[in-house]
């Protein structure tokens, strides 16, 4: 299984009013996550895009634990934790200093560019 790391800290614009993390943003973490992951691996989503393949989330699961506040730094740990020929699935474990915040799942199908369901770059699914 593929996983990486990286480390986000919560910015005051990313804030409620009570200065907890809005759990809108943890969509856009698990974003981030997935791009450097694919980064640390040699590619990038730009690669993939002139390439004329495109991720789309299919399903989106996410369980919230415990509140994130602003200036928390965070570590978001993603793993792949399944891929098929069009598919690739993702666990996402959001942490503070060790304390698991939130948790979860994304499927990305991949399709062309008139959005149509289509086999992954060869180089995703090895």
């Amino acid at each position: 299984m593929l996983v990486g790391e990286i480390q986000i800290r919560v910015r005051y614009a990313e804030t409620d009013s009570m200065g907890l993390l809005h759990h809108a943003n943890y969509l856009v973490y698990f974003e981030q996550a997935r791009t450097e992951l694919l980064r640390a691996g040699g590619r990038t989503y730009k690669d993939m895009e002139d390439e004329g393949f495109f991720l789309v989330v299919a399903k989106l699961e996410i369980k919230y634990r415990l509140p994130a506040h602003y200036d928390d730094v965070l570590t978001v740990r993603t793993t792949v934790t399944r891929t098929s020929p069009v598919r690739i699935e993702h666990k996402y474990e959001v942490l503070r200093a060790g304390a698991l915040l939130a948790e979860g799942n994304t499927t990305l199908a991949c399709v062309n560019r008139e959005g149509k369901l289509c086999a992954m770059p060869s180089w995703m699914t090895e």
